[in-house]
This record gives structure tokens, C-alpha cells and sequence, in this order.
């Protein structure tokens, strides 16, 4: 099987998308890490695989793949890359796009500035929603992990999220805690970890551990959900710029009953085939 591939990122989180509007594609977990590996296949952060929708609202769909061929939720960084893709391939004309994944529809819109807008929906806090074992919704939360503790905040963006707070992101064991924390028994389909450093009420520092991949360069709805931490917790405004290792975005939640959005770039590299 030869599959055509474009490869993308969004703020040096990579991304691999197939087409599959013309022809459904499914592909095993060992063909998506085989096309993951950065040695003998292409390398990404997460699979994209654009199709149409059984919904009369949306556009099109995407689902989305880890690099250890787990499928996810949602992907706030895939969300724009395939916008960038479905307008360079000119597959629709609209300014604003409804898109379908697992987590629900998301609305996009293409900016003049060269960044895409995204709606990313309500967060969610109720533990059992997010999966997290716990009985009562609390601001935040205390995590037993081997001979620490650890006060964690939790939000799912479509997808979960546990937030710790840092005093130097650059120092922070991001690797050795985030994968211990992501395993952890307390998150049943595993969670994606945010180390943040506040600087300011409208600035924070920010790297990620995602589960099924490892530490990636930015994470658009681990961005969301460290901001909406922080809004809950009283110590950000309700704009924020998120400094990730591979650039900003902006990240922007009016509270309750509100929807996050979220601003930034979506850049295509280069296209392909790839022989499974």
C-alpha cells in the first residue's frame, strides 16, 4: 500500500496527514508506528486523517493518532494543521469551518494575520468526565506518585490534562515526572501532563508530556487547559499568551458557560508517499 502524506506542524508539534476523503484509509497500530518513527518511517508527534462526516453540521473529520498508535480525542495543534491543510488544497472555500473529531465539533476560522482561530468548547472539570478517580470536583487536587506528593490541577480540553504549577519550567523534570504522572492509576485512558511557570497574569511558560508520544515542542489544548487552571485558580486574566518551546499562542476563557479559544500558526513542510 502507498500512501500519499503531507507533513505539518503547528509551533514544531509535527503532524503526518492523510487524505482519505476520496478513499477510507485504516491502518494498524503497527503501521502507524512504523510511519511515527523518525528513523524508518517519517516521524510525528500525532497521525492525521482527514474524511467527510455523517454530520450535517460539520465539514469534514479528522481522527487522530499518537505516535504509539493510540487514537485520541482531540489535538488543539492537529485541529489547525488540518485547516492549513484543507485550505491549501483548496477542498473548501469557507473562512469558517466546522470540523468533527472524537471530542465533539470544533468551529475553526482562517485569520488575515496567517493564524487560525479555534473554538475549543467548554472545558470540562467533573472528575469522571475527564476520566480521573476522584468523587468530588475540586479546584485542585493531591496526587500520591511513588515517595511524593503532588498538588495537581485537572481539566479536560475534549481530552485530559493534569496542570502543576513550577517555579522554572526550563528545570522541571518533564520527561521522568510527566511519564510517571501520564501512567498514573488515578487516570484510567492516561492523561496529558502541563508543567507551567507563571510569569505574569498574562503570560506563562509552558512544556507538555503527552501521553502515547513523550514531551512535544507545543500543545494547543494542553495550552487551553493550563489557562483555564490558572483563570479557576484566580492567578491569570482571562487572556493569555502561552510560551511553548516551539513558539505563542493565545489563549483566551470568559469563565463558566464560556468556550476556550485559542490562536496560532499552522505551517505544511513538505508532501509524500510512504510504502507500508
Amino acid at each position: 500500500m502507498i500512501l500519499k502524506f503531507t507533513k505539518a506542524h503547528g509551533l514544531g508539534n509535527d503532524f503526518v496527514i492523510l487524505n482519505a476523503l476520496d478513499k477510507p484509509i485504516e491502518l494498524s497500530k503497527p503501521q502507524i508506528k512504523h510511519i511515527a518513527d523518525r528513523h524508518l518511517g517519517i516521524g510525528f508527534d500525532q497521525l492525521l486523517i482527514l474524511s467527510h462526516s455523517a454530520l450535517a453540521k460539520a465539514d469534514f473529520k479528522y481522527r487522530i493518532f499518537n505516535a504509539d498508535g493510540g487514537e485520541v480525542e482531540q489535538c488543539g495543534n492537529g485541529v489547525r494543521c488540518i485547516t492549513r491543510f484543507i485550505s491549501e488544497n483548496k477542498l473548501c472555500d469557507k473562512e469558517l469551518l466546522c470540523l468533527e473529531s472524537q471530542a465533539g465539533l470544533v468551529s475553526v476560522e482562517l485569520r488575515g494575520d496567517d493564524t487560525i482561530r479555534v473554538d475549543m468548547g467548554e472545558p470540562n472539570l467533573v472528575p469522571a468526565n475527564i476520566p480521573f478517580n476522584r468523587n468530588v470536583q475540586e479546584k485542585n487536587y493531591s496526587l500520591d506518585l511513588f515517595e511524593q506528593e503532588l498538588t495537581i490541577m485537572v481539566v479536560s480540553m475534549g481530552n485530559p490534562h493534569a496542570i502543576i504549577l513550577v517555579d522554572d519550567v526550563a528545570k522541571a523534570n518533564v520527561v521522568t515526572l510527566g511519564a510517571r504522572i501520564a501512567k498514573h492509576r488515578d487516570f484510567p485512558e492516561q492523561v496529558n501532563v502541563e508543567f507551567v511557570e507563571i510569569i505574569n497574569r498574562k503570560l506563562i511558560k509552558l512544556r507538555v508530556y503527552e501521553r502515547g508520544v513523550g514531551e512535544t515542542l507545543a500543545c494547543g489544548s494542553g495550552a487551553c487547559a493550563a489557562v483555564v487552571a490558572g483563570i479557576i485558580n484566580g492567578i491569570l486574566d482571562s487572556c493569555v499568551t502561552v510560551e511553548l518551546p516551539g513558539g505563542y499562542l493565545k489563549i483566551s476563557w470568559q469563565g463558566d458557560g464560556s468556550s476556550v479559544f485559542m490562536s496560532g500558526p499552522a505551517v505544511s513542510v513538505f508532501e509524500g508517499t510512504i510504502e507500508l
